[in-house]
């Protein structure tokens, strides 16, 4: 460190590597011990800590504590919510069920419905009753189970699923991941509050859920580690655009008590239901190009700066 400015940093390996800016997306779930004290211990995940090391925290290190994700109990993260299920021991009826329709619904057995799980979960826009009452099935190349785990005796009970093993996690019978755990302050340009040149993106960055998210949030902090680079102010995407607007509205939302219980994502929940009230949600393609135009932001990511 040099004053508040990151000079360098080490790699797990032993190298040391200098740069202008630096952009953090090591995400905010785990390692084992706090997957032991948050959640039911390692679910041996795809992240495989004890064979890569566990998630060092760069905001951290450089002197900015992390923030935390919360349950409705105050309990620190959430369970990630979908585990991975092996094609080649499912039925062959259901499989091909599956793959023909992309989706399929199975009702558990009365006995074994668990309303509590939903409250623990990552995705909140998932957390309806529907979705502990079935068991839902997805194809995305395995067959994704749509909810954090399930213990394995009693999967096997419906039908279809008499041999079916997990892949991922591996104990997905207990367990899953614990999330939100490690969440950097950063402004609204995805700058780390305290430290002139770190940005963060994903999880990293805010308690976002998603694919989309983690793209438009790493987009924009790559984006603003060029600038900040370069000695440009950076960039701040308004809130008149649904990026922009998750941003401001997720940044100010973790620093109070009931935000840090949310989880925010286009996909549902919270934001979603302010995207419509604002009348951010849109299909019309050209409806969004035109509001992106009127901004001057038209291809914003496009432009080369150096």
């Amino acid at each position: 460190m040099e004053g508040t400015k990151i000079k360098g940093i080490y790699t797990s390996n032993g190298d040391y590597e200098e740069a202008d800016a630096f952009v953090e997306t090591t995400g905010s779930t785990g390692p084992m011990g706090n997957c032991i004290k948050y959640g039911n211990g390692c679910s041996m995940c795809i992240l495989r800590c004890p064979s890569f090391g566990p998630r060092i925290s760069i905001s951290k290190c450089a002197g900015v504590e992390d923030l935390h994700g919360e349950r409705l109990d105050g309990t620190y993260g959430a369970f990630s919510g979908s585990c991975k299920l092996a094609k080649d021991t499912i039925d062959k009826n259901l499989l091909h069920e599956i793959e023909e329709k992309g989706a399929v619904v199975l009702k558990v057995p009365e006995e074994d419905i668990n309303m509590d799980k939903l409250k623990a979960k990552v995705c909140q826009q998932y957390a309806l009753k529907e979705f502990a009452q079935n068991v839902i099935l997805l194809d995305t190349g395995h067959v994704k189970l749509m909810t954090s785990y399930y213990p394995l005796e009693k999967l096997r009970k419906i039908r279809g699923l008499e041999n079916v093993k997990f892949i991922d996690p591996y104990s997905g019978g207990k367990g899953n991941s614990i999330r939100y755990l490690s969440i950097a302050p950063v402004s609204v340009d995805l700058k780390v509050n305290g430290i002139d040149n770190l940005f963060c993106g994903g999880e990293k960055s805010g308690l976002f859920v998603g694919h989309t998210e983690a793209i438009c949030t790493g987009s924009l902090a790559g984006h603003n580690a060029v600038r900040c680079a370069l000695n440009i102010p950076t960039l701040t995407l308004p809130t008149n655009t649904a990026i922009g607007d998750i941003i401001s509205y997720a940044t100010s939302k973790i620093h109070t008590k009931e935000g840090r219980k949310n989880r925010y994502t286009f996909a549902g929940a919270e934001f979603f239901n302010r995207m419509k009230e604002k009348g951010l949600y849109s299909i019309d393609r050209e409806e969004i190009q035109n509001r992106i135009k009127n901004t001057g932001l038209s291809n914003i990511f496009n432009k080369k700066l150096v």
